[in-house]
């Protein structure tokens, strides 16, 4: 290649030569080499005469500039072959002729940007900028650079002073927005896309920016509006269909999302993306055929092992499709056993479907290396936990801590597994340690909160509780706490009432939050209300010791005795401690059934 280069200089070299003035005149008005750089080389008219020393230096610069162009047409050949590092040599050497052209420095800038050798290129547009500070494109290149080198404050100051030059540089501003909107200076990038969307070829990008401003900002009104005005000026344009899309679903318009990510699919059948979002609104929407024909068009756009395939194996796994998600991970894992996202969610779906020694299997797949470690860890020591292996689970845990002392769900775990095996003070001890990485944990409080109970520091319990909801007024759980409590000793019962009654509007669902509520109803003798909200509890959570124990009390109370006798039994049933009191209350009623019948 390089001999081929040669033979094309001595040709270019035939061709310069006895051009003389003519060629120099005529790189200046290409603007080759800077204006400063030729008003020294050009005499004015009045001087008719040279000194033969001036003319001896003018033909030395003649035959530089020839030179510096000899080496610039060469770098242009190389470039128009797509050999960058060729042009770069050669346009170093032109630049050892006229180390001063502006035009041959913005040209090295961009060759170097081309090779992605930013720190170099920077060097190049900074010189083209300080030969003439009034070059626009100078400056624009300078901030393209800082922009890529990830120095945006820089940039910012480069492409202001660009608009300062040349206001109406659309592309300028757009690239200024984006950097603002990087920075949350939403404001700011606004009011440069208000001037590039009034007019000219960029307002499309500008309408579908603002679109993201005010989708960020949570104007969604404004950011549907922004969205449809960019697709007023290109129906496919792919960007704002997938952000509107986005949009509608955020609102909970699932119909039109679904339209939206339909059209989008129409104009781009291989964004994947939409493709998967639109599975997951039709599983949610209960449109299963839908969802089972964009499920096969997926696979027919993948192979075994892409990501467009593991993506469905999620899918799969959010929407309870259990064994064909563990087929199509397992598939992932068989085609790269290192892909340990994979395995971790095919060991997830192998767990969700109550496969636990498959799920162990896969779990302990994973290395340590992986950044799914600490979590597969988690899930062995909980599997652990569940088959009543705890003290093997927290060996795990303690090796998982000394490797992520930083990961709080660990401090958490490892606390609440002492707290099974009623060793309260070392769980006391990790909940400690976990709070003085994070003193405004709320899980951890709350763990907390739970242990001194055990250890019947009832005050000192409810302190923790009240603690949270310094910090999370709406934390339902401790609202709950509270209310139960008091209404457990049988005081404050108005105030636990409300308490309770706040919890359970933040979660109607919850079957803990109804039993409290009824608990309160009967402690205050409204037997007729305890069993309605004791009822929906046990609606709820069936299998709950506890509140089949509060309703068998609240239908003793209402004379119910034979409802009443099986929610003891069941409750006993249940119960792994304080079987003693229940199995009184069991006695109790079967005496007076006996002696009524």
């Amino acid at each position: 290649m390089y001999a081929y280069y040669l033979k094309k200089r001595w040709k270019y070299r035939k061709t310069f030569e006895g051009l003389g003035t003519k060629l120099s005149i005529f790189i200046a008005l290409l603007g080759m080499v800077s204006c400063s750089h030729y008003e020294a080389r050009f005499p004015e008219a009045h001087e008719t005469v040279f000194s033969a020393e001036k003319e001896v230096a003018e033909d030395q610069e003649k035959d530089s500039v020839q030179e510096a162009y000899r080496y610039f047409a060469l770098s242009s050949f190389a470039i128009s072959h797509g050999d960058y590092e060729q042009a770069k040599k050669f346009l170093e050497g032109a630049l050892e002729q006229d180390p001063d052209s502006l035009f041959l420095c913005k040209r090295m800038a961009l060759i170097l940007k081309r090779l992605k050798k930013y720190e170099k290129a920077l060097d190049y547009a900074l010189r083209s900028a300080a030969i003439n500070p009034s070059d626009e494109k100078s400056l624009v290149l300078v901030a393209d650079l800082y922009a890529l080198k990830g120095e945006e404050g820089l940039a910012m100051d480069y492409y202001e002073k660009a608009l300062v030059l040349e206001p109406d540089d659309q592309r300028v501003r757009l690239q200024l927005s984006t950097i603002l909107m990087k920075n949350d200076r939403y404001p700011e990038a606004l009011q440069q896309l208000e001037k590039v969307a009034d007019a000219g070829p960029q307002q499309i990008l500008a309408h579908y920016y603002r679109g993201r401003i005010f989708l960020s900002t949570k104007r969604f009104e404004e950011a549907e509006k922004a969205f449809l005005e960019s697709l007023e000026l290109d129906r496919a344009f792919e960007p704002a269909l997938f952000d509107l899309g986005t949009l509608y679903q955020i609102i909970a318009r699932d119909d039109d999302a679904v339209k939206v990510y339909e059209r989008l699919l129409g104009y781009h059948p291989d964004n994947i993306p939409a493709r998967e979002r639109l599975i997951d609104l039709y599983f949610k929407l209960a449109r299963m055929e839908k969802a089972l024909r964009h499920m096969e068009l997926l696979k027919k756009q993948s192979e075994p092992g892409d990501p467009e395939r593991k993506a469905l194996g999620l899918i799969y796994l959010r929407h309870g499709k259990i064994d064909e998600s563990i087929e199509e991970l397992g598939l992932a894992v068989a085609v790269n056993p290192k892909d340990f996202k994979s395995r971790h969610f095919l060991a997830t779906a192998y767990e969700t479907g109550g496969n636990n020694n498959k799920a162990l299997e896969h779990f302990r797949l994973i290395e340590q290396e992986s950044e799914y470690y600490i979590e597969a860890q988690l899930h062995i020591a909980y599997i652990l936990d569940e088959e009543d292996k705890t003290r093997e689970a927290i060996e795990i845990l303690d090796k998982a801590l000394a490797l992520e002392r930083e990961r709080i769900e660990i401090y958490r775990m490892l606390s609440a597994l002492y707290e099974s095996e009623k060793n309260y003070d070392k769980a006391m001890e990790i909940i400690g340690k976990g709070l003085k990485i994070d003193g405004e944990n709320i899980a951890l409080i709350f763990r907390l909160g739970v242990v001194l109970d055990k250890r019947g520091d009832k005050e000192k319990a409810l302190d923790q509780m009240k603690r949270i909801l310094e910090i999370n007024p709406d934390h339902a759980e401790s609202l709950n706490y509270i209310g139960y409590t008091y209404a457990d000793q049988g005081i404050r019962l108005d105030e636990a009432k409300v308490l309770i009654e706040k919890a359970l509007r933040i979660k109607p669902d919850s079957g803990y939050i109804l039993d409290s509520l009824g608990w309160v109803y009967f402690k205050k003798g409204q037997y007729g209300e305890a069993v309605r909200y004791l009822e929906k509890a046990i609606g709820i959570n069936p299998e709950d010791p506890t509140i089949n124990e509060h309703l068998g009390d609240a239908y003793l109370e209402m004379k119910s005795y034979a409802r009443a006798l099986e929610r003891y039994r069941k409750a006993f049933s249940l119960n792994k401690e304080g079987k003693g009191n229940i199995k009184a209350k069991i006695l109790r009623v079967e005496r007076f059934l006996n002696v009524t019948n």
